[in-house]
């Protein structure tokens, strides 16, 4: 237990780096902070049954967390994410079995230890779970992964393309029946990677350009195709201003927008109006709202 609690307090430092908010990242500092002090109890514990002081095993920690977040950076994000989850369930399933056996043994404070480390798991794992489901139901999750991670997923691309062949692609892509929605995202991908390094007027252009080939896949092959078409656009964060699910978004005050944001009930509601802060005026408490909403969407998803 003292082994997987250093590796967790471990891989809670590296996570802070990959939050989403500043919220998320003070509570994922805050875990980290806890498991240290975790990891001292635990000793302690140990100390105190006997047991010989251990100063191997919080290197073996360090160790085994740095193999472990190094390797993940080979692994789709969601990969990475079940990993945590499942030295989580370690710790919680060591934490359950050590307060049975100190309670037959009539250790109570063996016992108050446990229930405390059982607590705690729980709670992770708790939230573990809804990040997935955050992740599941198409995000934007608590936690952002890694570029790595996300070109190993095959979802995110930068090509450095020359403008008129890029615009080429997406009316290529908006008028081709074959074509899937992720097919055309990864083409709105490349094209807001290369609008971002221009700015946002950049950004407003490929939005209206875009929307004027999803109006040719209607014309031309229907609205299953110009469908696809829309979903990738709002993926991607480059809908206009009046294809937001919130009616007037685009003139609202911070305060106002984060109130708006969490009457929302789709998941694809909040990743539209994410995408689009994102891209646009990025409002720090409007996309903690929005995360704050998903993270309620998402535990709905998996309690029912």
């Amino acid at each position: 237990m003292l082994q997987l609690t250093q590796s967790e307090a471990q891989v809670a430092e590296v996570r802070v780096a990959q939050a989403r908010t500043d919220a998320v990242r003070r509570e994922l500092a805050q875990n980290a902070a806890n498991a240290e002090k975790r990891s001292q109890a635990i000793a302690q514990e140990l100390r105190r049954l006997g047991g010989v002081p251990d100063v191997v095993t919080p290197a073996v920690g360090r160790l085994v967390s740095f193999v472990k977040t190094g390797a993940e950076q080979a692994q789709p994000f969601p990969e990475a994410l079940f990993g945590d989850l499942a030295l989580e369930h370690q710790l919680l399933d060591r934490a359950r079995y050590v307060k049975v056996l100190a309670k037959e043994l009539g250790d109570k404070s063996a016992v108050s230890l446990a229930e405390r480390l059982e607590t705690a798991h729980s709670a992770t794992v708790e939230w573990l779970t809804t990040v997935l489901a955050e992740e599941a139901l198409g995000g934007p999750a608590a936690l952002r992964p890694t570029p790595l991670q996300v070109a190993v997923a095959g979802a995110y691309r930068i090509a450095m393309l020359p403008g008129r062949w890029a615009i080429e692609r997406v009316n290529t892509a908006a008028s081709t029946l074959s074509r899937s929605t992720e097919e055309a995202r990864e083409v709105l991908v490349d094209l807001r990677g290369k609008a971002a390094q221009f700015g946002g007027s950049a950004i407003e252009a490929l939005g209206s350009v875009t929307r004027q080939g999803e109006d040719r896949a209607r014309v031309r092959s229907g609205a299953s195709a110009a469908e696809k078409v829309h979903e990738a656009r709002r993926s991607v964060g480059v809908l206009e201003p009046d294809e937001l699910p919130i009616k007037g978004y685009q003139d609202m005050p911070a305060t106002a927008a984060a109130e708006a944001v969490k009457k929302l009930s789709k998941p694809e509601d909040v990743r539209a109006i994410v995408r689009f802060e994102e891209t646009h005026k990025d409002r720090s408490t409007v996309v903690s709202a929005a995360q704050t909403t998903l993270a309620r969407i998402a535990q709905n998803a998996v309690n029912n």
